[in-house]
């Protein structure tokens, strides 16, 4: 799809908005044309002392002056209101989308990359899609100034709009050139942010290491590579910005020229009509100036919506400016509970999961299991055997082949499916926001305070808590940069807990924690909720122990299964695991 019907198609989220900032801003840029008539009339008195009288021609300044200042007003307060209604489409698209994926596919781009798209390439599209306003009031001035002008004299006409030609060739000559440094000072931008946020999530990892010096260095070396593409890509729009005046003044000057010759030949050609042409002057340079800007801000918006296509996967841009209920008035949207449906789980049954990752062999292969109501499943094998892979493909974060029943019954959509209070995930490294500690273990539901103090309970954390001078209202930081990866794990654990959901599902919890704490999670997982079912991925002899059975992977596929007994007897695999830990 083209920059220009991408751009039409967000217009279309908004089609009133933007014809109501069209007029304005047509009556902004056109309403120069009465002022300069007003002018013109004023020293037509002055030069044959016929028409209006100067008090009335003064008043009729004073009320244009006004008026105008009443519709640029208006036209500011409608034009901000059309540009943030514009990006919030964008942003509430990208989003939605996002969040529609695969949630261990969503995003192949980092957490900084994913924030200068979502921040300067729908800014600059909303730019570029709002300039469409300007480009209609320049349309309107140039057809009524034309008109006017051509009756006066043609060949004075021609020259005041030649720059406009001239700045259209320039800005199209250069649009490869746009575009190109363009996407160059975006993409430098990305990996700035990229590695603010790398360093962020790895405070504790960076301070152990004692990397502090590299680190800066690191990011000093992205902003040096900023700065050059950066200072390339405003160069050029500002060398664009002089081409584009110098032009507009080259064209006044040979205009200034001709209406000197024609005023000392004498004929029809008025002193009104002079200033009548030196006026439309100053608003044809900034008409031209707006033409020019138009055309580089398009090919920039080409770049972006390259950009936030990319978030989506290929073909899929146009997503980007599909209308959507942007909810601005009235009650806030209800946050969505998943209702238990009939009884609680009794089995979960996995059949033939397979999945493999885009553009290698790496993945899970011909998987069957069995979970039944209160059990506790271990899965456990070596780096890179699937363990993970399997958590994900269960749960519908990645597009898995099979078939996953829930007490028989098929589901269909894993990833919808498999919610609070149905059933609850822990990655390996749990994600908290920055914000509060109730926040993150409430993340919006009602959960009072007491709820949310017998989660920390069961999570092992209340120890910590007391450390915690500010309580459940201790700040975390970004991405929990405040805790020990301890803490983190425990109270994504307590978050779980929290929603009482039928089934959890842990990837590797308990390997920042001790041996005594890992016990007391486990112990008070099921006094919690005897009835609660369990799949864990771990290699720590406290959850082996605990299991009901113990599914070892190796190579994407199951090695062997069983009881701890079991296969400590047949497992090599298992033993191995077994004398490292």
């Amino acid at each position: 799809m083209s920059t220009g019907r991408l751009m039409f198609e967000l217009i279309k989220t908004h089609p009133w908005r933007w014809a109501l900032n069209a007029i304005l801003w047509s009556a902004i840029w056109s309403m120069p044309v009465i002022a300069g008539l007003i002018t013109a009339e004023f020293f037509n008195r002055i030069d044959t002392g016929v028409g209006l009288n100067v008090p009335t021609l003064i008043v009729l300044i004073l009320a244009y002056g006004a008026g105008r200042i009443g519709v640029m007003t208006w036209g500011m307060h409608s034009d901000v209101n059309f540009m943030f209604r514009l990006q919030l489409v964008m942003k509430k698209n990208l989003f939605q989308r996002i969040l529609e994926m695969p949630g261990a596919e969503s995003v192949d781009e980092a957490q900084g990359e994913v924030i200068t798209r979502f921040r300067d390439d729908v800014e600059h599209v909303s730019e570029a899609t709002d300039f469409t306003v300007d480009v209609a009031g320049v349309i309107v001035f140039a057809v009524a100034a034309t008109i006017i002008l051509t009756r006066i004299d043609v060949t004075m006409t021609l020259l005041v709009f030649l720059p406009l030609l001239v700045v259209i060739a320039l800005a199209e000559r250069t649009g490869r050139t746009i575009r190109r440094y363009r996407k160059a000072a975006r993409e430098a931008t990305g990996r700035v942010t990229e590695a603010i946020g790398e360093i962020f999530g790895s405070v504790q990892s960076i301070k152990v290491a004692g990397a502090e010096t590299s680190s800066i260095a690191h990011l000093q070396r992205l902003n040096d590579e900023r700065r050059v593409y950066e200072v390339r890509d405003q160069t050029l729009v500002a060398l664009l910005e002089s081409l584009f005046w110098n032009t507009v003044n080259i064209g006044t000057g040979l205009v200034l020229l001709v209406a000197a010759a024609r005023l000392q030949s004498g004929g029809d050609f008025g002193l009104g009509d002079f200033a009548l042409f030196v006026f439309f002057i100053g608003i044809a340079t900034d008409a031209v100036n707006i033409a020019g800007l138009f055309i580089a801000r398009v090919r920039q918006a080409s770049v972006s919506f390259d950009r936030l296509g990319e978030l989506l996967g290929e073909g899929r841009v146009g997503e980007v400016v599909e209308k959507v209920d942007l909810e601005l008035k009235g009650e806030l949207p209800a946050i969505t509970q998943v209702e238990r449906n009939g009884s609680r789980l009794d089995v979960l049954g996995v059949r033939n999961l397979s999945y493999t990752y885009p553009g290698s062999d790496n993945g899970i292969h011909g998987i069957d299991l069995e979970l039944r109501r209160g059990s506790f499943t271990v899965v456990t094998g070596k780096i890179g055997s699937g363990k993970t892979t399997l958590l994900r493909a269960v749960l519908g974060l990645v597009p898995a082949s099979g078939e996953i029943t829930w007490n028989g019954e098929r589901v269909d959509d894993p990833a919808t499916f498999f919610v609070p209070p149905r059933a609850a995930y822990t990655p390996q490294v749990p994600k908290l926001l920055s914000m509060s500690l109730r926040d993150n273990l409430r993340l919006g539901s009602d959960k009072t305070d007491a709820e949310v103090m017998d989660a920390i309970a069961a999570a092992v954390m209340v120890p910590d808590m007391e450390h915690m001078p500010s309580g459940l209202d201790t700040e975390v930081g970004p991405l929990g940069v405040r805790l020990s990866g301890g803490q983190i794990q425990r109270t994504a654990a307590a978050r779980m807990m929290l929603r009482h959901p039928d089934l959890m599902v842990f990837d590797d919890l308990s390997s920042a924690l001790d041996v005594t704490t890992e016990q007391q999670l486990w112990e008070r997982l099921f006094a919690e909720d005897p009835d609660v079912t369990s799949l864990v991925v771990s290699h720590r002899r406290a959850a082996m122990r605990r299991a009901d059975q113990i599914v070892v992977m190796r190579d994407g596929h199951v090695e062997a299964a069983g009881t701890l007994e079991e296969l400590v007897d047949v497992s090599e695999e298992l033993r191995e695991l077994w004398a490292t830990d």
